[in-house]
């Protein structure tokens, strides 16, 4: 007989820190490589203004899961369609970016922001620069100071970049983009899991983006936007584990490594990594601000997401997320073991 995918003592680990709100609610999904699937809801969607019990079909604001699950797979799709090059300069896509400047950041490319090595700062508070049709045009003409490209400088600008390239060679923006089932980019608020009390908009956010930067966008950009129920983001891991994520070449390009610790869409396997200690080499994975994340093992035949709203009420908390991800990741991983 099969071991259950979620051992007791991961529950066990989640069911503390929910029951004594350290978390306000978690969502763990698991799948492994015949498709067999656990999950395990726990807590609360909100605790203020007033609590609402988590349910399995809550949307969360996934922020930097954004990246991997839908601007770097979107990138990867239009490569596929034969609309761009992972190579291309900007230049080639955005021809005004910065077009009374003598900038390098023309000549970067599109691998080297989704691999985060194009020397772009790691972030700007963009929502302090005005309305949204202000932002979104003084980013393109920004004199960004461009480090030299190559070393890993985690970027939310780059992101940024790649989603104003998704609309240039799709033609509409990325609000209209098709999405899987279960994520989406106009959440309902009543079905959505709350965030933080945001002190720029001066309210609890429910259903509206928690990154302010993507929020000052109309609530969506390349980086942060996306909204996911646990089951649509666990499709996306069983996807990215059994194949059928992408066309098996780009599947392929975005696995790999290529950069220092880094595939062309997630971050991989290494030391101290958010998948925890017990991960193969060939693992990788992605985290959100909010308190999400998605892991892929291909080696120990599994994948699985944790879904938490840490940032409720407030991102100023005492858990330790990573610390929190590294414990799962290794729980789920030792029952496989046997």
């Amino acid at each position: 007989m099969n071991p259950p995918l979620i051992p007791a003592r991961t529950r066990d680990l989640l069911a503390h820190l929910t029951d004594r709100r350290d978390l306000a609610g978690a969502a763990l999904g698991v799948v492994d490589a015949a498709g067999r699937r656990e999950t395990l809801v726990l807590g609360h969607a909100a605790l203020f203004p007033q609590a609402a019990p988590l349910e399995e079909t809550h949307l969360f604001d996934l922020a930097s899961l954004t990246k991997p699950l839908f601007t770097a797979r979107e990138v990867l799709r239009a490569a596929e369609d034969g609309l761009l090059d992972l190579d291309d300069p900007l230049s080639r896509h955005l021809p005004e970016l910065a077009w009374m400047q003598d900038t390098p950041l023309k000549a970067r490319t599109l691998r080297q922001l989704m691999t985060h090595t194009a020397g772009l700062p790691a972030w700007v508070p963009l929502y302090t620069w005005g309305d949204e049709a202000t932002i979104r045009a003084r980013f393109m003409q920004e004199p960004w100071t461009l480090a030299e490209p190559g070393p890993v400088v985690y970027s939310d600008l780059g992101y940024m970049l790649l989603g104003r390239v998704l609309e240039r060679v799709r033609g509409v923006p990325l609000r209209d983009f098709a999405l899987p089932a279960g994520l989406t980019f106009t959440p309902d608020p009543a079905r959505s899991v709350a965030t933080e009390r945001c002190a720029w908009r001066e309210r609890v956010l429910r259903g509206e983006t928690h990154d302010e930067n993507a929020g000052a966008q109309g609530g969506v950009a390349g980086h942060a936007g996306l909204f996911g129920t646990l089951a649509g983001v666990l499709d996306q891991a069983e996807a990215l584990l059994r194949g059928g994520w992408l066309s098996p070449a780009a599947q392929a390009a975005a696995a790999r490594p290529a950069a220092p610790e880094r595939t062309l869409a997630f971050v991989q396997s290494c030391a101290g990594w958010s998948g925890g200690s017990l991960c193969s080499a060939a693992a990788f994975g992605h985290t959100g601000f909010t308190g999400t994340g998605v892991w892929v093992d291909p080696q120990a035949g599994l994948a699985w997401t944790l879904l938490t709203n840490r940032v409720h009420p407030s991102r100023h908390t005492s858990i330790d997320i990573q610390d929190l991800r590294r414990r799962v990741g290794n729980t789920l991983l030792a029952q496989q073991g046997g």
